[in-house]
């Protein structure tokens, strides 16, 4: 007799061997002692779960001789004919290479005849969800009213890929992710019945590299005593799977947490050298992280050995919340740049570098980008508008700018919020908001304060743009804005957003302690202080940035 794989050797032959789904197996017992067999099953759930193995089981317990509390005997000819495959009423097709039209009208024709040896005939369709459309059209009729001697058992990891007329006409059952004890549970006897010496990380290692498939595991387990040694320990299992060492691990998450590039290249190499996969070096990384911030929290810990446990701790005792969980995002989005990249080595040294770089990035640290603005600001450069343009988050409609040339000739130009925004302005205006200005008139006194205001309530964009500005009371009613050192193109358009004069009405109105209206006052008589366009501002930036600037009509 050949060789037989170890998942297919060890195949539950009854509902009392299957691990993890009990709350399947249970019901699938009562149904057949109670003598209420639906006509139509869909099994759904994870490779490697048990769904194939449930049909089977099934399909010999409703046909057994001699049934015990729902199970089949296993012993009596329908159950023996059935193991061995010589049973030709129970069918078995894959429906991954059996999809057409043509095979499923074929168990049309043959549902007609009654079984020749069992009590009924049962198809078992295996990745049902890869029959065709007109396939499952086909199916249909047949699957709704079956004769009474015919079941069907649907097997599929992908159910939302079946029609809702094939899942209303079945019995569903989920089958879950079969859990890390019960794995080991069930390698325990494997390994005891193959005589097979394994240590209980080792066990451990492979039930987490199964994620919660039952013949991976098996496979695993197989693979590790192919070398003729029956003996398997942690690092055996490491070592085949091309996962490196926790040691290894930690040395490279040491090496990042010091910010030391040198170490963290080292250790890399080192990696790689003993031919250690890419992916798998990230997911031990990530998982190692998780562990770090469950321990944190809990302070439980499991499959690591005393050693492995301390350095934990010591982790644990230097790293902080919020740097493990960047940790696991950043490590994450690496993984998946190197899943897509060419030049997998090369993407992946550049993110762990880019993990040991202390520097903070500058986008998100807002008390530095403000300084860098004021720096601009009053060097008297146009270079602000770059650092504003990356911070906008302004909404909505647009005042008007009113320069000093109009004031002469016209009546002042203002805008007039809308009654409802009048009512709400007039709702939001309380002397308790007031704070630091306290309702004081004095436009040169309070005016700072507002601006300064703006910038601790987060009002950056607002903050930037105002830097600089006087406030002078034209009449009752308005207060006028000058821009003494000139505004730019993005400027405007940040301080045109009907949002923003609102705010900024809002603020001037609670100093004054009475509803005011603001107007934006241009000094165009200076060249300076125009607004630039946006030739002018590509201009200047490119001066400022020593490029080579040239306009082609």
């Amino acid at each position: 007799m050949g060789y037989t794989a170890l998942y297919r050797k060890f195949r539950p032959i009854t509902f009392s061997e299957m691990v993890g789904q009990e709350h399947i197996t249970k019901t699938l017992k009562n149904q057949i002692i109670a003598g209420r067999v639906g006509h139509a099953y869909l099994f759904n759930g994870g490779r490697g779960t048990g769904k194939t193995s449930a049909a089977k089981i099934l399909a010999r317990a409703i046909n057994c001789l001699n049934p015990q509390n729902g199970e089949p005997c296993n012993k009596c000819e329908i159950c023996m004919g059935a193991i061995s495959g010589s049973l030709t009423d129970i069918v078995e097709m894959d429906a991954a290479s059996n999809n057409s039209v043509e095979d499923i009208r074929s168990i049309r024709e043959e549902v007609n005849f009654l079984p020749t040896k069992a009590k009924y005939r049962v198809y078992i369709i295996d990745e049902v969800h890869m029959l065709s459309i007109g396939a499952f059209n086909a199916l249909l009729k047949t699957l709704e009213e079956p004769p009474e001697h015919v079941k069907f058992i649907l097997a599929t990891t992908e159910p939302q890929k079946l029609p809702a007329t094939i899942l209303s006409r079945c019995q569903r059952f989920d089958f879950k992710r079969i859990s890390n004890e019960d794995i080991i549970k069930r390698l325990e006897i494997v390994c005891k019945e193959s005589n097979i010496e394994s240590t209980k990380g080792a066990l451990s290692a492979i039930a987490t590299l199964s994620e919660g498939a039952m013949r991976d595991s098996l496979s695993i387990l197989e693979r590790c005593v192919q070398d003729g040694e029956n003996k398997i320990d942690e690092d055996k299992v490491k070592d085949l799977v091309g996962i490196p060492k926790t040691i290894f691990v930690s040395n490279l998450l040491e090496a990042i947490t010091e910010y030391d590039v040198d170490k963290a290249l080292q250790a890399i190499n080192q990696m790689l050298n003993e031919g250690k996969d890419i992916s798998n070096l990230i997911w031990e990384m990530i998982k190692y992280v998780k562990d770090i911030l469950v321990y944190q929290a809990t302070k439980k810990i499991d499959l690591y050995n005393e050693e492995e446990k301390k350095q934990i701790d010591e982790f644990a005792k230097n790293i902080t919340k919020e740097r493990l969980v960047d940790l696991i995002d950043k490590l994450s989005a690496l993984e998946t740049q190197v899943k897509w990249a060419t030049q997998k080595t090369i993407v992946f040294e550049a993110g762990i570098i880019k993990l040991c770089n202390k520097q903070t990035d500058i986008n998100n640290n807002i008390e530095e980008r403000v300084k860098k603005i004021e720096q601009y600001l009053k060097s008297g450069t146009n270079k602000v508008q770059q650092p504003m343009q990356s911070m906008q988050n302004i909404q909505q409609e647009q005042p008007r700018f009113v320069s000093t040339e109009n004031q002469t000739q016209n009546k002042p130009n203002t805008v007039n919020p809308s009654n409802a925004n009048q009512e709400k302005s007039k709702e939001t205006m309380n002397p308790k908001d007031s704070k630091s200005f306290a309702n004081s008139k004095n436009s040169e006194e309070y005016w700072p304060e507002i601006v300064n205001d703006l910038r601790k309530n987060g009002k950056i964009v607002l903050y930037t743009n105002l830097l600089g500005t006087k406030a002078k009371q034209i009449n009752d009613m308005t207060v006028g804005i000058e821009f003494p050192q000139g505004i730019t193109s993005f400027g405007k358009t940040v301080l045109e957003k009907q949002e923003n004069m609102r705010e900024i009405s809002k603020l001037v109105s609670i100093a004054c302690g009475k509803e005011m209206q603001i107007k934006y006052i241009l000094n165009q008589g200076n060249n300076q202080n125009h607004v630039m366009s946006k030739e002018e501002n590509l201009k200047n930036f490119a001066n400022q940035s020593d490029i080579p600037f040239n306009i082609i009509d």
